[in-house]
Formats: structure tokens, C-alpha cells, sequence
């Protein structure tokens, strides 16, 4: 994936994410840009009918076809084991992992570390000078590796500022391959696409590369049982509300509810006296049913 940064100016703040419950930006997750600053409301309580596919994604994770996360599993299956070297483990400790139709746990060994560089490609969209000191380069011109990486850049809702204004993270040149005309030699430093010149200049660092062992283990052969597991583990039946505590989670089920009140928060403290599926100081997600009905439920509060 590409991974783009933006340059912040002080004072502002990145939205942290929740898990999966990416309340008014539910799209963002599949956004590579780190936007700067945003607003959202201070309450939110949010009922979502749950199939059984929605149960079983709320706790697990996708490990995608041509991911380096399905070709492990596939690998580990196969052979027992997968080795595999990234500047990062490709598995949260103790997640659980769909590869097809089925769920895995997955162990992770350290197995040693070494030394690799890791290259930034920083974009300035509008250079006080746009004279080219290495070459410039037409952007449909450019490699498809170049391409496929400064796209989401270019087309970004952008605040231009001076210096730099957006960065893209390439990675390693082994990850990179051998296209790319910036990483590791940078050929060209002006990038031109309809009438735009772009100044473009590279960095790089060093950073610590580990050598991972994984193993998998199987908890469920199909979507229904891992399904039933969860429901196991973590639903419960919200009844005995109150006249205004049922209001909240009627809205809260044809959309969202918004408002703060004795009856939103005495919802939450119903809910917080169970187990969550994640949860942290000010937020987090259940499992429930609900007049018969089961919900995946945010709540913010």
C-alpha cells in the first residue's frame, strides 16, 4: 500500500482511529492519507445489524489475496512455518486472522535483526523554482511503480505550503524493485502533469529490518463457527431499558444518535458492564441483541 505522510504545521492534530468502527469516515481507512486536524461529534452511540460475516470481520482481519500477510499463512499452512523479513511484525499479538474462508491464530518468533534504508519521496506542489537541477520528467512518463505511489498524492485535497507538502513513503528498494527512476538514484527532480510542476526530492534512513518466524493455528473452518465463537464470547441482551433509554437506542439504530443526556450515558454504563469487543477510556465496541435482533455497537462518550 502507499503510504503517504503530510507535513503538519504546529497546533494541529491527527484524528486517531478506532478499530473498525471508523465513525464519519468509515471510507478514510482505505485513504493512504494521514489527514491533519478533524471534527467529530463528542457523543455517538451507533447499532449496526450483524450478520455472521459482520461478527466474524469485527474480530479478525482479512489476510488479502497478494498480500505478504495471505502469502505467510499459505506458506505456514503448506510447510508448517513461514519466515518472512519486514521492519515490522505483519500480525498483532493475539489477532485473529481469516485467510479464505477459515480463521487462524498466529505466533510470531523473532529470529534476528539487520540494518536496511528506507527511502521518502517528498513532494513540493508548488516550488518557488521549478527549474530542474537532475531532469524532469512527464508524470505519465514515469514507471508504473512511480506512477501507482505518487498518484494518491497528486490527486490528494492538498494545502499547499511552503516547502514540502506531502511525502510518500517508498520503503526499501528491494520493495521498491528496480523501475523506480527516484529510489535508490534519483534520475529526475521535476515532475510535470497537465501544466503542474512538481518539485520532488528524495530521503532516506536507516531502520532495523527483522527476520519473523510465524506459525498458524486453526480456531474456526468457516465464517458461522467463528461467528458462533464470538457470539459466545461477547453477546449480551440490552432489555429492561427505560422509556428514554430505548429513544436513544431507537435513533441510535436508524442512524446514529448524537446527543448527550442521563439516558445516553446510563446506555453506555449498560454496556460498559460487559465484556467489549475492544474498548478504550473513551470508546468501544459490543456485541448485542436488541428486541431480537443482533448489533455490532459503537459508542463514544
Amino acid at each position: 500500500m502507499v503510504t503517504l505522510t503530510r507535513k503538519l504545521s504546529p497546533g494541529l492534530t491527527v484524528c486517531s482511529g478506532m478499530r473498525r468502527r471508523q465513525f464519519l469516515a468509515s471510507g478514510a481507512a482505505l485513504l493512504p492519507v494521514v489527514l491533519a486536524g478533524c471534527a467529530h461529534p463528542d457523543v455517538v452511540l451507533d447499532l449496526n445489524e450483524a450478520t455472521a460475516e459482520d461478527v466474524a470481520d469485527e474480530v479478525s482481519r482479512t489476510a488479502d489475496a497478494g498480500s505478504s500477510r495471505y502469502a505467510v499463512v499459505a506458506d505456514a499452512l503448506e510447510n508448517g512455518s513461514a519466515t518472512h523479513s519486514d521492519r515490522r511484525e505483519l500480525f498483532d499479538e493475539g489477532e485473529t486472522v481469516r485467510f479464505e474462508d477459515s480463521f487462524y491464530e498466529v505466533s510470531t518468533t523473532r529470529l534476528g535483526d539487520s540494518d536496511v534504508t528506507v527511502y521518502d519521496v517528498l513532494l513540493d506542489f508548488d516550488p518557488a523554482d521549478a527549474t530542474p537541477e537532475l531532469g524532469e520528467v512527464a508524470f505519465e512518463d514515469l514507471p508504473e511503480t512511480d506512477r501507482e505511489r505518487l498518484e494518491p498524492a497528486l490527486v490528494a485535497d492538498h494545502r499547499e505550503q511552503e516547502g514540502v507538502d506531502m511525502g510518500v513513503g517508498y520503503g526499501t528498494a528491494d520493495e521498491v524493485g528496480g523501475d523506480s527512476v527516484f529510489v535508490p538514484d534519483q534520475q529526475y527532480d521535476i515532475v510535470v502533469r497537465d501544466g503542474d510542476r512538481y518539485r520532488i526530492r528524495v530521503e532516506s534512513e536507516t531502520e532495523t529490518e527483522t527476520e519473523f518466524r510465524y506459525e498458524v493455528t486453526e480456531v474456526a473452518p468457516d465464517v458461522e463457527t467463528f461467528a458462533s465463537q464470538v457470539r459466545g464470547r461477547y453477546l449480551f441482551t440490552l432489555s429492561g431499558l427505560s422509556e428514554a433509554e430505548r429513544e436513544v437506542v431507537e435513533n441510535a439504530i436508524d442512524g446514529a444518535h448524537f446527543e448527550d443526556s442521563d439516558a445516553f450515558q446510563s446506555v453506555v454504563g449498560r454496556l460498559r458492564d460487559h465484556d467489549a469487543i475492544e474498548v478504550a477510556d473513551f470508546d468501544g465496541t459490543w456485541l448485542l441483541e436488541y428486541d431480537g435482533t443482533e448489533y455490532v455497537t459503537y459508542a463514544q462518550w
